[in-house]
C-alpha cells in the first residue's frame, strides 16, 4: 500500500493509522524521520504559543503562530524537506527562529557516507563545500578530514582482520603495482562460487619471495586455505612463483599471466612486427587443446629465433606455465583465469580513488587509503565468468595435484 503524503503530521498521527499504512511507512524509514522531526518541531511552538484556541497562552501571549516555510534537514545522505512551523514574536513584531530547528540543522558526518563519497572522488574540500548550506553551521575541512581518518583506520582494522575460514578458493591473483610512487603487492582471492575477494596487501621494494610468503603466511593464519587445489594467476616474478610454491606446496598450480608473457616478448621487438607477433602469440593462446597450442607457440619461438634471439628466449621461459589451464583441460576458463585482468581491475580502481591525494605523508595513510579502497572495489565486482561451472575446475586441480606425474 502506497503510504501517503506528509506534511505536518506527527508521530500521534501515525500511532492512529490502521497496521497496512503503519506497514507501508516503515518501508521507508525518512517517512518516520519526518514525522519525528514535526513532532519536535511541535513541541517547541506548543511550549511557545500554547494549544490553539486556548484562552491562557504561555509567555502572557507574546508569541503566535504564523503558518510554515521550507525547509530540510539532513538524515545521512539524504537532504529531507520538512515544513517548518513559523512563530511571531508579538512584541517585537519580528519572527522568532525555533532553536530545535537550528539543532536539527547541525549536521552529523554519517561516516560511512563520508567514506564513499571521498573514496569515489570527491575531496575533502569538495565535500564541505557539497554538504554545507546558507542555513546551517558549515562543515570545517578539519572535521572532515578528522572523521575520514577515523572511518578509514577503522576499516584497514576490519580489513585486516578479515577471516576466511568459511570460505574456499580456487583462484590467487597476485600482482605488484605502482601505486602513488610505492611498490604495492595486492592478493585477491577467487572463490568456489565465482566470487572475488580482496585478501590483502603489503608496500614492499620489489616482488621479492620473502616478503611475498610473508603476506600469503599472514593469510594462511587467517583461515584462507589452499586445501584441494590452488589455481595461482601469477605475472611472472619469479618471486612470486617461488613464494606461492614454498607456502602452498603441491598445492600451488601456477598459471603464467598470458598477457604478460605476450607482452613481455613484444617488447623486444620493432614497432613494425609487433602487430604480426601479437595475433601468432594470441591465435595459439586461443587454441582450445594443450598439444595444438603448444606447437603453435613452438612455431612462433622458432620463427623468432631467426628476427629476434631474445624475443624467443623471453617466450620459451616459463612458456610451460603459461598452458597450465591447457594442461587441465579448462581453457573455458581462460577469460577469466588465464591473465591477471582480474587483479588488474582492482588496481584501476585504486588509481582512480587514490587521484585526489596530492601529497602522500606516511605509510600509515597510503594503507588505509588501499584498504578502503579495496572494500570499495569488492562491492562493484562481479562473479567471473563461468562461475556456474568452477566445480569443473575445481575437480581438475584436485586431480592434478594428487597426480605425481603432473609437474
Amino acid at each position: 500500500m502506497k503510504p501517503p503524503r506528509l506534511h505536518h503530521e506527527n508521530l500521534q498521527w501515525l500511532l492512529q493509522q490502521p497496521t497496512d499504512i503503519k506497514l507501508s511507512m516503515l518501508e521507508n524509514h525518512l517517512d518516520i524521520c519526518r514525522l519525528l522531526i514535526n513532532e519536535i518541531l511541535n513541541e517547541e511552538v506548543l511550549a511557545l504559543c500554547g494549544e490553539r484556541y486556548a484562552h491562557q497562552k504561555p509567555h502572557n501571549g507574546r508569541y503566535a503562530r504564523y503558518g510554515y516555510n521550507p525547509g530540510s534537514v539532513r538524515i545521512g545522505e539524504h537532504r529531507l524537506s520538512v515544513s517548518v512551523p513559523r512563530v511571531i514574536d508579538q512584541e517585537t513584531n519580528t519572527m522568532k527562529p525555533l532553536e530545535s530547528y537550528a539543532r536539527l540543522q547541525d549536521i552529523t558526518l554519517d561516516e560511512e557516507y563520508l567514506l564513499r563519497g571521498i573514496m569515489l572522488g570527491l575531496s575533502v574540500r569538495d565535500f564541505a563545500e557539497l554538504n554545507s548550506n546558507p542555513n546551517a553551521r558549515a562543515l570545517k575541512k578539519s572535521s572532515i578530514d578528522a572523521a575520514f581518518i577515523e572511518r578509514a583506520d577503522e576499516r584497514l582494522r576490519q580489513f585486516e582482520s578479515r577471516r576466511f575460514d568459511d570460505m574456499r578458493f580456487v583462484g590467487l591473483f597476485v600482482d605488484g603495482k605502482y601505486l602513488a610512487g610505492e611498490q604495492i603487492v595486492i592478493a585477491l582471492g577467487v572463490t568456489e562460487h565465482g566470487f572475488k575477494c580482496p585478501l590483502g596487501f603489503i608496500q614492499t621494494s620489489s616482488e621479492n619471495s620473502l616478503s611475498i610468503s610473508e603476506l600469503f603466511r599472514t593469510l594462511q593464519e587467517r583461515g584462507f586455505s589452499s586445501e584441494g587445489g590452488l589455481l595461482c594467476v601469477l605475472d611472472g616474478s619469479k618471486g612470486l612463483s617461488t613464494a606461492a610454491k614454498e607456502v602452498f606446496g603441491k598445492n600451488a598450480l601456477i598459471q603464467r599471466c598470458q598477457w604478460h608473457k605476450r607482452e613481455n616478448v613484444l617488447s623486444y621487438l620493432a614497432k613494425g612486427e609487433q602487430a604480426h607477433y601479437k595475433s601468432l602469440l594470441q591465435g595459439a593462446y586461443n587454441e582450445s587443446t594443450y598439444k595444438r597450442a603448444k606447437e603453435r607457440l613452438n612455431e612462433v619461438r622458432s620463427d623468432l629465433l631467426k628476427r629476434n634471439r631474445s624475443a624467443a628466449q623471453s617466450l620459451q621461459e616459463g612458456l610451460e606455465e603459461t598452458l597450465l589451464l591447457h594442461r587441465l583441460e579448462m581453457t573455458e576458463f581462460s577469460t577469466s583465469f588465464a591473465t591477471t585482468n582480474c587483479i588488474e581491475s582492482v588496481n584501476a580502481h585504486l588509481e582512480r580513488t587514490t587521484r585526489k591525494v596530492k601529497h602522500w605523508q606516511n605509510s600509515s595513510q597510503r594503507s588505509r587509503w588501499i584498504a578502503a579502497g579495496l572494500v570499495e572495489a569488492e562491492e562493484r565486482m562481479r562473479k567471473v565468468n563461468n562461475f556456474d561451472r568452477l566445480n569443473l575446475l575445481k575437480n581438475a586441480l584436485s586431480t592434478a595435484i594428487s597426480n605425481p606425474n603432473f609437474n
